[in-house]
């Protein structure tokens, strides 16, 4: 008997060493991620890690060419739009959604989709930049490179866009959040990117039953009226902006960048893990620019003027 158990002593400690090695991990509990207490809701925090985030194999995927690296952009014309919710017209408003209000924005260019694994393994070749939590050895999972990326902190998506405007010549840029809600909803104050009704088919949500990120652009009949994709669900999106009451004031010190880290930024769309009311155009999150999780991520913006990358 103690022979049968020094032996059976012998494989559990061997099996731990081999799953050391092979760099399993445990995600982090809800409870002990200080950036879910201030933003998470209790869908979002019960949603488990994906084990493909951590445990794929992955494999490089960089170009040299600058243009690759580019999004594809869509122009948001000059105009004004409605920004905000009417309690009147969408029983899930939230008091940080009032008042509605009609606030008027000059062109602007948004990307297309969110920056993917791919294109932001790319910028971490290129500046030995930190990879997200679930990385192996600095390069993006495998079969996920077109996914969303994620575990990135508003610092991170800064460092990014700086890069991004220094390898293309073009002041790529994180949208505003007013920026970002016009894009997602046009000018009619529609609730969801689509329209007014819920449609669990046209976006990554908790109702999807994923689970997970998609690839970038997998809900191409949810599409903005611009044309933008994902603009509800997949992941959160982190914006430029600071947290602060409406009326959105465009004189005042919302898209200060170097405010203290204590000032939390906004988050738009919500993500895989939410259900529908936290997926609506007008629905407004934040955090400290520190945090970063596992169902957040960000798109570029570009101001009018700037020529984009050909998409031919």
């Amino acid at each position: 008997m103690m022979r049968k158990a020094k032996i059976l002593a012998v494989l559990a400690l061997s099996l731990g060493l081999v799953l050391v090695a092979c760099g399993a991990t445990e995600p982090v509990p809800a409870t002990q991620r200080p950036d879910l207490a201030a933003s998470a809701t209790p869908e979002t925090a019960s949603t488990p890690m994906s084990p493909a985030a951590t445990l794929l194999p992955s494999t490089p995927s960089v170009t040299e060419d600058d243009r690759a690296v580019e999004p594809e952009m869509i122009l948001i014309p000059a105009g004004e739009f409605t920004m905000g919710s009417d309690p009147g017209l969408d029983q899930d408003a939230s008091a940080d959604e009032q008042p509605q209000h009609t606030l008027y924005l000059p062109d602007y260019y948004l990307a297309k989709t969110t920056v993917t694994n791919d294109q932001y393994a790319a910028f971490v070749q290129a500046t030995g930049h930190a990879s997200p939590y679930g990385w192996l050895g600095g390069k993006s999972p495998r079969g996920r490179e077109d996914h969303p990326v994620v575990n990135v902190s508003w610092h991170d998506a800064q460092a990014y866009c700086t890069w991004l405007a220094e390898a293309t010549g073009k002041p790529y840029r994180l949208p505003s959040e007013a920026e970002w809600e016009k894009g997602a909803r046009g000018t009619d104050g529609r609730i969801y990117p689509w329209g007014n009704q819920w449609d669990a088919a046209q976006c990554n949500s908790r109702e999807s039953g994923n689970g997970d990120t998609t690839p970038v652009g997998d809900y191409p009949e949810g599409a903005s009226p611009y044309g933008l994709l994902d603009m509800a669900g997949n992941v959160w999106e982190w914006t430029g902006s600071a947290y602060k009451d409406y009326p959105h004031d465009m004189d005042g010190d919302r898209e200060d960048l170097e405010a203290s880290d204590d000032v939390r930024r906004v988050l738009r769309g919500g993500s895989f893990g939410n259900l529908p009311w936290r997926v609506r155009c007008a629905l407004r999150g934040g955090d400290l620019p520190s945090f970063s999780f596992w169902d957040r991520g960000f798109r570029v913006a570009l101001d009018a003027g700037q020529s984009p990358a050909s998409n031919d």
